[in-house]
C-alpha cells in the first residue's frame, strides 16, 4: 500500500459495499482496527443509532451481515486500513443516552478461523499444506517457502488458522490476507518499505524495555530419525540471527557475556527428519531472540503500519534508535482524533 502524504484527516472515510459513505462518517464515534501475527484483521466501529427521532440502522439496509466493510484515510483506495466483511452487529442503550450500534467486521482469515478440524497429513511440505487448506476455502495463494517435507503433521481440535499460523511460527514464516489471496513468505523475504518515524514528530510516544530473562544462548531441537534408526539433534546459535543485526548488539550475545551461557532443549517437539529438527531450533531461537527489545509506541496514522512491517524509529538515542519490527498494530478513532497505538520487537541494541 502507498504512504499517504499531507495533511491527515480528521475523521476516516467509510465505504460499505464498495461505496463511500460519507455520512457513516459524521455519526461515528469511535474505530478500532486490530492485527497482530497471530489471529486475524478486525474492525469495531461504533456508532451514533439515534436520528430524527428513530433507531437509524435496525432495518439492515445499511449494515447487514456479510456485507463488504472498508475503511480508509481518503478517498483513493491506496490509502485503505482495513477491508473486510461484518460479522456482527452490537446494540448499546446507555442511561441517558442516545442508542448506539457496533459494527465488528473481519478479514478473510474468518474463513479459516470458523473452520476446526482435526486430521493428519502426510509427506507435504508446509508450503503444500497452506496451499490445500486454502483451496479448501477458496482462495488464492503467493506461497514461497522454505523448509523440510514432514511426513507426518497433525491437526488436533484446531481451527485451520490457528494450525496455519504455528506452521509459520514453525518455520519463521509470516502468514497475511490480501483480499482473498493468501500469502506466506520467510520473515526476511517479506516484502519491505521501511517506514521512518521520528520521536515528537510521527512517533508521538514509545516506551522501550530491552529485557535479557526470556534469551537463550543456545536452542536444541532432539528427535528420532525413524527410517535410519538413529537419534536426531540440532543446536542453534546467535548465527542465526546475525543477519538481522546489522551494527547492534544482539540480546543473546549481552547474555554471554554478562550472565554466562543459558541453554533450551525442546521438549514439546518430535522432529522425525534433521532437517525438521534444524527448522524448528532455529525458528524457536529467532523467535525469543528477536524480543530482547520490545516497544510500545503511538504514532501518526500511516497505511505502512502494518502488522509483518518494519520501521525505523528516530531520536530515541544510541541504544533504542534504530529498525523495529511490527506485531501488534491498532489504529483507532475517537474524541482525540485518528491515532496508531503499535507493539514492535527488535533483537538487538546500538553498541556503547
Amino acid at each position: 500500500m502507498a504512504e499517504t502524504s499531507g495533511a491527515r484527516p480528521a475523521r476516516p472515510t467509510l465505504n460499505l459495499a464498495g461505496q463511500d459513505k460519507a455520512a457513516l462518517a459524521d455519526g461515528l464515534l469511535h474505530l478500532m482496527i486490530s492485527e497482530d501475527l497471530h489471529g486475524l484483521y478486525a474492525c469495531e466501529a461504533l456508532f451514533n443509532n439515534w436520528q430524527n427521532g428513530d433507531h437509524a440502522y435496525f432495518d439492515r439496509r445499511v449494515f447487514d451481515f456479510g456485507k463488504a466493510f472498508k475503511v480508509k484515510l481518503g478517498a483513493d483506495a491506496n490509502t485503505t486500513l482495513f477491508a473486510g466483511r461484518i460479522m456482527a452487529l452490537e446494540a448499546e442503550f446507555p442511561e441517558g443516552e442516545a442508542a448506539r450500534l457496533r459494527v465488528l467486521a473481519e478479514d478473510r482469515f474468518q474463513d479459516l478461523r470458523m473452520t476446526r478440524r482435526t486430521r493428519t497429513f502426510s509427506d507435504l511440505s508446509d508450503a503444500d499444506l497452506m496451499r490445500q487448506i486454502a483451496g479448501e476455502h477458496g482462495l488464492t495463494t503467493d506461497i514461497n517457502l522454505n523448509g523440510p517435507t514432514h511426513k507426518v503433521l497433525a491437526q488436533v481440535n484446531q481451527s485451520n488458522l490457528a494450525f496455519l499460523r504455528e506452521r509459520a511460527r514453525a518455520i519463521d514464516a509470516e502468514l497475511w490476507m490480501d483480499g482473498s489471496q493468501l500469502i506466506a513468505k520467510q520473515h526476511d523475504a517479506r516484502p519491505q518499505t521501511t517506514l521512518k518515524l521520528s520521536y515528537e514528530d510521527q512517533l508521538r510516544s514509545f516506551t522501550v524495555l530491552a529485557d535479557l530473562s526470556h534469551q537463550r544462548t543456545s536452542v536444541t531441537a532432539s528427535g528420532w530419525d525413524v527410517a535410519g534408526k538413529k537419534a536426531l539433534k540440532y543446536e542453534a546459535t546467535d548465527q542465526v540471527i546475525r543477519s538481522e543485526l546489522g551494527n547492534d548488539e544482539s540480546g543473546v550475545a549481552i547474555l554471554q557475556a554478562q550472565l554466562g551461557a543459558r541453554k533450551e532443549a525442546l521438549a514439546h517437539t518430535v522432529p522425525l527428519t534433521s532437517d525438521e529438527a534444524q527448522a524448528e531450533a532455529e525458528a524457536f531461537f529467532k523467535l525469543n531472540a528477536r524480543r530482547f527489545v520490545v516497544g510500545r509506541g503511538v504514532a501518526e496514522v500511516n497505511t505502512q503500519l502494518r502488522a509483518g512491517n518494519r520501521v525505523e524509529l528516530l531520536n530515541l538515542g544510541k541504544l533504542f534508535s534504530g529498525i523495529y519490527y511490527l506485531c501488534e498494530v491498532r489504529h483507532i478513532f475517537d474524541g482525540r482524533g485518528l491515532r496508531t497505538e503499535f507493539t514492535a520487537e527488535r533483537a538487538g541494541i546500538g553498541k556503547v
